[in-house]
This record gives C-alpha cells, sequence and structure tokens, in this order.
C-alpha cells in the first residue's frame, strides 16, 4: 500500500511538471531547418528518471501484483477463509487503496472502467465457467435452470422497478423526478446477481449437485440476460418519447430480448466448430494450440459485441463445444497450458474486480437518500424470495427429484449482487439519468450488504439447516455403469414409445459419432501419458519375459502359423451379408411413429377401482377404531354413534375362553426285578 501511495503522488507531480526533457537523455532532434540546436543541452547524464513513459503497464503490474499478494495471505491464515469470503477481503483491500488516492488527492485514481470491465475482466471469467462447466449435470437440469434464469431475472427486473417507482411518486422522499422506464432500468440493473462466494461455500461444504448446478447456471446465465435487459431500458430511454412508446415498441423489445440470447448462443457453437477443425491440423505444431483456444473464444465474443448481440452467451456457448472436440484433438501438454492458463486469467479478473469496487468507493461521486437506497435493499430481499419460491413451486411439479424447502431458502439467500450491477450503473449517460450518483451509491450499498453480510453467514446457514450433501466423485466403474445405465433407458424408452431426455441424448450421441466428430476430431488422436506409460511398460515386460526365458523370442514358425490357419474357418462375403439382412430384419424393427404414452395417462380398471374403494374405505375403519376415546370409562366419544367399529362396544363382557383339555401321560419305567412303576405326567 505504501509503495502505491509513493508511486501515484510521484505519476501526478511528474505528469504536471513540462520542464522533464532537461532531466532526461537528450534526444538529438533536427530542427526545421536541419541543423541541431547547440544550445540545447547534450551532456550525457548518468541518472535518469523517466515514470510518464512506462506509468501504465508498471500500474498494471503493480495492481496484480497487488491482487496476487492478497489472494496469498488470504490462504495463509487458514481461519480466514471459514470467517469470511475472499471478496471482503479483496473489497476491503481496495477501499484502503481508494482512502490513500483520495488523501494524496490525485487527479486520475484508477478506477472500473466499464470498457476494461466488459472487454478485458468479465471474458477471462466466463471463459473459465464455460469451459469447466460440468456438462452432464447442467443440461439434466437445463430446463429448471433456463426456467429460473429467465423468469427469474425478469420477475426481478420489473418488481423491483415497479415498487421503486410507487416508492417514487411519494413526494416526501424527493424522488419524483425519476420515471417509469428510469425505475426499470434500475432495476434491470440491479438484478444481476453474482454468486462467486456464494459458489465458494457450496463448494467446501460439498452441497448436493442440483443445488450447487442451480446457482452455476444463474450465474453463467443471469449477466447476458440482465445486460440485454439492460440496453432494451437503454435504448427506449433514448427515445425521448416516453408516453409515446407503442405496443410495437414493446413486442420489438421482446423480439429483441429472444433474439440476442438465441443469437449469441449460436454465434458461440459456429466458433467453437470453427477451432475444433483448425485444432485438427496441429499435430505438428501443438504450440499453438493454446493460443487458438484463447484468440478464438475472444473472438466469438468481440464479435457478438459488434453485432449487437449477448458476447457472455457467445463465450459460454463457445467454450461448451470447445471442451468436448477440442480437447480430442490437443496434446496433454497443451491442455495443461489451457487448464492453468484459463485459470489464472480468471482468479486474476476476479481478484482486480473487487479490488477496483473498493476503489471506487471512495469519491465525490455519491448522491445519499434514504428513502430510496433502504427501499431498494428491501425489495431486492423480497423479490429475490418471492421468484424463488414461486418459480421453484411451479418447477417441482415436473421434476423428479424436488428442491426441498431448505434448498429454495439457500437459494434465495445466496442471490449476492457484484461487480456487473456497479459497472453497469457507472456506464449510465449523465444527460439521460441525472441521478446516476443515487444509482451508483444504492447499488454500492446493496453489494456491500449481500457480499459481506450474506456472504459471511451462508457458510454457517448451509451447516445449520444441514442441507443434503452430495456423494464423492464417481469412480470409474460408477461412470461405466451410469453410461450403460443411459444407454439402457433410452432402449426401455424406445420400446414403450416415451420420449426422455435420455432418448435425446442417444440421438445425438448417434449424430455426433456420424457426422461431427468426422468432421472435427482428428483420425489419429493423441495418446494419453497414461496409455503410453503403459504402453512402455507392457514392451519392457515382454522383453524381461523373453530374456529369461519365461517365452520363446523366436517368431512362429511357418508350420505352427499354418496350423492355426487351418483351425479357422472364414466366412465367405455372401455369408456376412445373409447374416447382416437377417439380424436387420428379425432382431430390430423400426419403431413406428405411435403417441406417446405414461402410465399415470392410463385408465384404471372398474375392479382395481372398487378395490381400491373398499382399502381405503377399511383403512378409515380401523383408524375410527383405534381412536382413544373408545376406550374411555363413560362411554363412546360425542358423534360417534352410528360408526361402526370392528372392536368390542364398550360395557360388554368378553366370552368365555374354552377351558384347555388336560391329557394324561403315563411312562413306565422297567426296574430291575421286572416290575413297573408309572410316572404320571399331566399336561
Amino acid at each position: 500500500l505504501s509503495l502505491l501511495a509513493l508511486v501515484y503522488p510521484s505519476a501526478a507531480l511528474y505528469s504536471d511538471e513540462t520542464h522533464l526533457s532537461s532531466n532526461f537523455l537528450t534526444d538529438y532532434e533536427p530542427d526545421r531547418g536541419g541543423v541541431v540546436d547547440s544550445s540545447q543541452d547534450a551532456r550525457l547524464h548518468v541518472f535518469t528518471f523517466d515514470y510518464a513513459s512506462v506509468q501504465i503497464p508498471c500500474e498494471v503490474t503493480l495492481w496484480i501484483l497487488l491482487a496476487s499478494l492478497a489472494k496469498i495471505g488470504f490462504h495463509l491464515y487458514h481461519r480466514l477463509p471459514r470467517l469470511m469470503p475472499e471478496s471482503c477481503v479483496l473489497i476491503v483491500i481496495g477501499a484502503l487503496v481508494g482512502v490513500i488516492i483520495f488523501v494524496t488527492d490525485h487527479k486520475s485514481p484508477p478506477v472500473m472502467n466499464t470498457s476494461i470491465y466488459f472487454l478485458y475482466l468479465l471474458p477471462p471469467i466466463v471463459l473459465e465457467e464455460g469451459y469447466f462447466m460440468p456438462t452432464r449435470p447442467f443440461f439434466e437440469n437445463f430446463g429448471s435452470i433456463l426456467w429460473w434464469s429467465v423468469l427469474g431475472s425478469l420477475l426481478n427486473c420489473f418488481g423491483i422497478g415497479l415498487s421503486l417507482y410507487g416508492i417514487c411518486q411519494i413526494e416526501a422522499f424527493g424522488l419524483t423526478d425519476l420515471n417509469l422506464l428510469q425505475n426499470l432500468l434500475f432495476g434491470s440493473m440491479i438484478s444481476a446477481v453474482d454468486p462467486v462466494a456464494a459458489l465458494e461455500v457450496f463448494e467446501e461444504a460439498s452441497v448436493n449437485e442440483q443445488l450447487y448446478m442451480m446457482i452455476f447456471g444463474e450465474s453463467l446465465l443471469n449477466d447476458g440476460i440482465t445486460v440485454v435487459l439492460y440496453n432494451i431500458f437503454i435504448a427506449f430511454t433514448q427515445m425521448h418519447r416516453y408516453e409515446e412508446i407503442e405496443s410495437i415498441d414493446i413486442l420489438a423489445g421482446f423480439a429483441r430480448f429472444f433474439v440476442v440470447g438465441l443469437g449469441g448462443v449460436l454465434f458461440g457453437i459456429v466458433f467453437g466448430f470453427v477451432s475444433a477443425f483448425m485444432t485438427r491440423f496441429t499435430h505438428n505444431i501443438s504450440a499453438i494450440e493454446p493460443l487458438l483456444v484463447f484468440m478464438f473464444s475472444y473472438l466469438s465474443y468481440l464479435s457478438a459485441e459488434i453485432l449487437y448481440i449477448s458476447g457472455i452467451l457467445a463465450m459460454t456457448a463457445c467454450a461448451v463445444t470447445m471442451k468436448k472436440y477440442v480437447e480430442e484433438n490437443v496434446s496433454q501438454n497443451s491442455y495443461t497450458t489451457i487448464k492453468y492458463f484459463m485459470k489464472m486469467l480468471s482468479s486474476v479478473s476476479e481478484t482486480l474486480i473487487f479490488m477496483f469496487m473498493g476503489v471506487s468507493t471512495v469519491g465525490k461521486n455519491h448522491e445519499w437518500n434514504w428513502a430510496f437506497i433502504c427501499f431498494t435493499l428491501l425489495f431486492c430481499l423480497i423479490w429475490r424470495a418471492l421468484s424463488v419460491f414461486a418459480l421453484f413451486y411451479i418447477s417441482n411439479k415436473f421434476r423428479t427429484y424436488p428442491f426441498t424447502f431448505k434448498d429454495q431458502l439457500i437459494i434465495s439467500y445466496s442471490g449476492l449482487r457484484g461487480a456487473s450491477s456497479f459497472s453497469l450503473a457507472f456506464l449510465l449517460p449523465v444527460h439521460l439519468f441525472p441521478r446516476k450518483n443515487l444509482f451508483i451509491t444504492s447499488t454500492l450499498v446493496v453489494t456491500y450488504f449481500t457480499v459481506f453480510l450474506q456472504g459471511i453467514t451462508i457458510g454457517p446457514l448451509v451447516r445449520y439447516l444441514d442441507v443434503r450433501k452430495t456423494n464423492k466423485k464417481e469412480s470409474v466403474n460408477e461412470e461405466i455403469h451410469v453410461r450403460l445405465m443411459d444407454h439402457l433407458k433410452a432402449g426401455i424408452e424406445d420400446i414403450c414409445g416415451h420420449w426422455s431426455h435420455y432418448q435425446l441424448r442417444d440421438k445425438f450421441k448417434k449424430f455426433d459419432n456420424k457426422y461431427l466428430k468426422k468432421i472435427l476430431i482428428r483420425e489419429h488422436l493423441p495418446k494419453s501419458s497414461i496409455v503410453s506409460l503403459y504402453k512402455k511398460l507392457e514392451i519392457k515386460m515382454a522383453i524381461e519375459m523373453a530374456e529369461s526365458g519365461m517365452i520363446s523370442s523366436t517368431a512362429p514358425s511357418t508350420s505352427s502359423q499354418s496350423s492355426r490357419n487351418r483351425h479357422t474357418h472364414w466366412l465367405s462375403h455372401a455369408e456376412v451379408l445373409s447374416m447382416r439382412n437377417v439380424l436387420a430384419h428379425n432382431l430390430y424393427q423400426v419403431r413406428q411413429r405411435a403417441p406417446s404414452y405414461s402410465q399415470h395417462n392410463l385408465p384404471m380398471d372398474a375392479k382395481e377401482k372398487q378395490a381400491q374403494e373398499i382399502l381405503i374405505r377399511r383403512q378409515h375403519s380401523l383408524r375410527q377404531s383405534c381412536r382413544k376415546g373408545n376406550s374411555l370409562p363413560w362411554g363412546r366419544p360425542a358423534g360417534t354413534e352410528a360408526v361402526r367399529y370392528l372392536s368390542l362396544p364398550h360395557g360388554s363382557r368378553q366370552p368365555a375362553r374354552r377351558k384347555p383339555r388336560r391329557v394324561t401321560f403315563r411312562v413306565w419305567k422297567a426296574s430291575r426285578s421286572r416290575s413297573a412303576t408309572p410316572n404320571v405326567i399331566k399336561a
């Protein structure tokens, strides 16, 4: 911190001085006549100081170094990660640096510019999340993730915006100059969640997979959706005819919402296919394989931003596509380079984002309004909880494993705001939003409240609620059996006519193996290190066995080979074709297209319905007869005179038990005098 405090005032001092050239190494510049000015000092200086020429790269390096030192110090103290998330510590360090810069009165303090955030800091985070996303659980819960991300963002945006617009109509709060579009724009901006701290806590607590995937999917899709809504409301505000917005404009906004989202996904898939096709021919120049991965993914983001479609969704789709095909083409060293370089860029970007948030907190660009800020925080919590419980109540009716109340509570509590909302607030044009500073201050308060209070307490809340934990990582044996069960379930669905995701997955695998892999994956794949090592060990063992005499090192003779060939019966081409025809016509027949049915839609048989009714009545009768009131000494309870009981009525005596029959057995014991003495045994 002291190093930065010394650097920034010196930079401001040297940037204001105009006579620095006399202290530098003299450059021989010709004048207009081509003659060197003899009055200029041409002596050689032993030591010079030229910070202005390297100011920008030096400050960037210092920021990255400070971020790295902060992460190292955070993880050195083992108790600190259990007490608070990493983002809290980084924001505090950034705020301290901001205080130092503010006290020294630096004329151009470092602020997280929106272009820096959206063009340089956000893409590495999106690329890392999309590339290392667990695809199977994501697509198994894709319906719930899409339902929650899209409708949840819309509910939070319009709910918060309309609620704040109602508050702004109260003249006592001094907010009557904020119209409906400005409040809706602020609602879309404040709905962008950044649950990085929640994901860190979930990884440490090992929560169940579907809960983790819901938060992960929300963090992946929510930013793209909120940015689309933000741009739509900005376009509406720039029309300068708020009262004259027609229905055609609203329909165009909805159409743009879907075009931007779906267009970004298709754009990313195309770039992923192109990058996979390019890596097919890099087996001789594997050094550029990581470069192709990073350049094509970043190019997909920039190209989508040029066409005003979602760059976040484009890069996510590109990363998911590259993950499947590029890994098959690149070498093991390239895969390791891609993995760790991608994680390094993402970690540095996240650290710089939180530190810049802390630096930007300290400044003069703030406007405080208690009513607007407090109601913003309240409405964010209320609409987050309402959207979670309402949407998951509907989605649980269609899920095999529904989300419990504890899971829904954790999801509603993990709605942390972060750098996305903060950057969108700085992006607001001042000529359209005169109360921009109020929006920035409100966003900062909500971000600090959610990151510090909710981020610190979400870990103890997960442990207190005892959220269902996940199992350990699947072994190779379990993964093989999971694939076997998927194939078996797809066959069962094909037989019974029921369509599900197993059938779709099986059809996509067939299409992938038949067309896509033949185009995008090279024919001779590089062997992994495990396979190469296993082959070397096998060759070494075979050589040792041949040297020890356990196996013969000579080649087999022609007589032995001919004897082996005599016992082998080779099928002719006609026999093979006839066998294929028999199998094709008899063992498998193409299923006719018929309407799908479910066991819940089948009509119930009359006898089965009657038996079920009898069983229900009998159970009801048993419950009535087992009431505690039947054994009371003062008679039946009120209102039970007409009830038929299976037990004995009150006051009746039990019938006399039948007397047991007595049986006498005589056992004769022979004595020495051959006289018998009977022993009588009564039973």
